[in-house]
């Protein structure tokens, strides 16, 4: 499961069960409080069998961990208190800005796009944890 988190939304996407490739799956809104929000997660994690919740790390575009990747590592530390998973943070940046400009050359309207985009950049963000993954996990045991 990949998690999108938004300071209103939270971008989550899954991949199948090979691995293989992550799609958009849904946005929760978030309700305020963030233990809520965690227990949410937590019965997507159950329900939908996850073996592990990578949440995105908004790091600065020189690779440096500013105000908001602080936050993320602070929430997926709290998370991993209430999922029965491993919870890793995976690099994200520039996913919300790939995801839009995707949609965009499909021709989305804005408001259809504001409405997918977190889980899109969720999505776009597992897809790159889960080629990073097979190429050196998978990869190596094929050899």
């Amino acid at each position: 499961m990949g998690l999108d988190l938004g300071s209103k939304r939270i971008g989550v996407a899954l991949s199948d069960s090979s691995a293989t490739i992550a799609t958009p799956f849904m946005v929760l809104t978030r309700q305020g409080r963030i233990a809520e929000d965690h227990r949410a997660i937590a019965r997507l994690v159950a329900d939908e069998e996850v073996d592990i919740v990578v949440v995105g790390l908004p790091l600065n575009m020189d690779g440096s961990a500013g105000p908001a990747a602080r936050a993320a590592v602070a929430e997926a530390e709290a998370l991993a208190t209430v999922v029965a998973v491993p919870v890793q943070t995976w690099d994200e940046r520039l996913t919300t800005v790939s995801a839009d400009q995707a949609m965009m050359q499909a021709k989305m309207r804005a408001q259809a796009r504001r409405r997918v985009v977190d889980k899109v950049a969720a999505a776009v963000m597992l897809q790159s944890w889960l080629d990073r993954y097979r190429a050196d996990y998978v990869g190596r045991s094929e050899s």
